[in-house]
């Protein structure tokens, strides 16, 4: 069992074609770019796991193969990926066993769910306003920081709704 600070590579079945090749090194490559965007690597290499299986569900015991990765390591990923909403835990059915899923939509539920972690962001940016005061140098930057999140919820919500016309119009 390889941990998870030692170099890792794409897991290789016996009975694996080249196109189950071709998907581990697409896993790995969004990983990558996961990881540059500021995500750990685990939570990025597991996250793109599943975004890559046709069903959009593996179980620990499948990822930890896959990924060559201790249960440990899949283990913390899964806390991040839950907690931060791309990932949701289920029970196997008449199992006791977890099983993790991505929704199809994961991008779209993920930033509907910015929307209340900005709310309090702002609420507390104005607390914050009122407590060094409002006509402080740093008041005024807690201010414009609650400012710009207002705008992002006002356009974001603008985006997401045009995001829902636009998917509608698209033949499925």
């Amino acid at each position: 069992m390889q941990g998870t600070d030692g170099p890792e590579k794409p897991a290789e079945k016996a009975d694996e074609g080249p196109g189950d090749q071709a998907v581990a090194d697409f896993v790995e490559r969004f990983a990558a770019e996961l990881v540059v965007a500021g995500m750990g690597r685990m939570p990025s290499r597991i996250f793109s796991c599943l975004m890559a299986e046709e069903s959009g569900v593996l179980t620990s015991a499948e990822l930890s193969e896959r990924l060559r990765i201790s249960p440990a390591a899949v283990s913390g990923a899964m806390r991040y990926l839950t907690q931060i909403g791309l990932v949701a835990r289920e029970r196997e059915p008449g199992s006791r066993r977890d099983r993790y899923r991505v929704l199809n939509d994961v991008w779209f539920e993920s930033l509907t769910r910015r929307d209340e972690i900005m709310l309090r962001w702002i609420r507390v940016l104005r607390e914050g306003e009122a407590t060094v005061g409002a006509g402080t140098v740093a008041g005024e930057r807690l201010a414009e920081s609650a400012a710009f999140f207002e705008f992002m919820i006002d356009e974001l919500h603008g985006m997401l709704g045009r995001w829902r016309e636009h998917r509608a119009a698209q033949p499925r």
